[in-house]
């Protein structure tokens, strides 16, 4: 029989719109419902506090899935983990929109995490499937970019949906995402590039498979050297925007709406940083050279906050700076790291995937937790320490782990690259 011809076509702008949709789905799930959780609690008669909950659970749904949608894709393939993941989160966003007590929310939010992971982990695997050298890098930054972009619109998208049907309509926005990616998924072939095989017999050759391929994985050095890389590089981010929050607001005084401002404006940075490196790859520069300028410039920049949060009272302007320049550097820094743990286990790029955001996540959540537990109540000092610990911590993942480690990538599957500039 012919091969059927793709609809959607690896190097159309269709397919990076694509890419761009299942990167957002789990982010929408966490920033969407934001400005609604304080209506929510008072619907369901708890304290707004007690919300806080919500996404604690989504977060854990999201990460445990991951790590069990990634072996699973590498077997199956990513389309069907991609549908499967769709359904869930449409079944998660009714019942959230339907819940009436906050037991009830609380699951359902772990749903919508479970649901979510499956494209969320699927996207970073297409891209490895499809694309090369260049042309992959600048997929993955298109992915960071639209990861980064997200946050930035989302509270304003869920606060209007608010403001015309309550807090039980934002859920429909991700069960909307869901469908219109399943509408789409049929349209692209299948990327996994090797025929998928048979399920292992019985349960414990299911669990016997998925834990070889984790132990495969965690025994490469450059996998470990860029995830790890990606995760403490995270993790500085996250310690900029926890500690954003409580410098400007807790400590200068900043109203919400204007730290909202502030931090819109900061985050354009990441984009900036996403795009440049869109643009380094397309001149061949290669990602080891890219993370070597971007990691010491931002630990020049978390120093710079450090000392002036050790030296002088508390200002917004060091503060913006040091967000920005933390920004551009991840911009250019993240793309590359992903691109590099999933180049070292291409025979297992889900699981290489699932495991690198599932670190990106710990190390955003430990960062986060750090300059809260440390904040002073008066400075950005919390906030620039960790900022300077998770770079210099990228720093010796990149250097002991991933340079030591560099290779060609592998061969065991022919290359199929895909060329258009994102």
């Amino acid at each position: 029989m012919p091969a059927r011809t793709r609809r959607i076509h690896p190097d159309s702008r269709a397919f990076s719109a694509l890419l761009g949709l299942l990167a957002a789905l789990p982010t929408f799930g966490i920033d969407m419902i934001l400005p609604s959780l304080s209506e929510t609690a008072a619907a369901l008669h708890v304290p707004t506090a007690a919300m806080g909950a919500a996404m604690a659970v989504y977060l854990l749904g999201l990460g445990a899935a991951l790590l069990v949608y990634g072996p699973v894709s590498d077997r199956l393939g990513r389309r069907p983990v991609i549908v499967g993941g769709c359904l869930i989160l449409i079944g998660g966003s009714i019942g959230c929109a339907a819940s009436r007590t906050l037991p009830q929310v609380l699951l359902f939010r772990a749903v919508q995490g479970i649901g979510a992971a499956g494209p969320g982990m699927a996207v970073f695997a297409m891209v490895r499937d499809l694309f090369t050298g260049e042309a992959a890098r600048a997929r993955m930054s298109f992915v960071v970019l639209t990861v980064n972009v997200v946050p930035m619109v989302a509270p304003t998208l869920g606060a209007g949906l608010m403001d015309v049907g309550g807090w039980r309509l934002i859920h429909a926005a991700p069960a909307a995402a869901a469908l219109v990616t399943l509408a789409a998924i049929p349209q692209i072939d299948e990327t996994l590039r090797r025929a998928p095989g048979p399920a292992p017999a019985g349960i414990l050759g299911g669990y016997i498979g998925i834990l070889g391929g984790y132990v495969g994985i965690l025994a490469s050095r450059a996998f470990l050297g860029h995830a790890l890389c990606n995760a403490a590089a995270a993790g500085a981010v996250f310690a900029y925007i926890t500690g954003s929050a409580l410098v400007f607001v807790g400590a200068l005084g900043f109203s919400p709406s204007a730290y909202g401002l502030v931090f819109g404006a900061s985050s354009l940075s990441v984009m900036a940083g996403a795009t440049l490196n869109g643009r380094l790859a397309a001149r061949c520069i290669g990602p080891h050279r890219v993370i070597g300028a971007g990691l010491p410039g931002a630990t020049v920049v978390a120093a710079i906050l450090l000392v002036d949060a050790l030296a002088w009272p508390p200002s917004g302007v060091p503060v913006i700076a040091a967000m920005a320049g933390m920004g551009l550097a991840f911009g250019l820094v993240s793309p590359n790291a992903i691109h590099g743990a999933t180049e070292a286990a291409p025979e297992a790029a889900g699981t290489a995937g699932a495991v690198t955001i599932c670190l990106q996540m710990v190390g955003a959540a430990v960062a986060s937790d750090l300059v809260a537990c440390f904040f002073d109540g008066r400075s950005a000092l919390s906030m620039a320490a960790v900022m300077l610990g998770g770079c210099l911590a990228a720093i010796a993942a990149f250097a002991g782990l991933a340079c030591p480690a560099a290779v060609p990538p592998s061969s065991r599957f022919p290359s199929q690259r895909h060329g258009e500039p994102v």
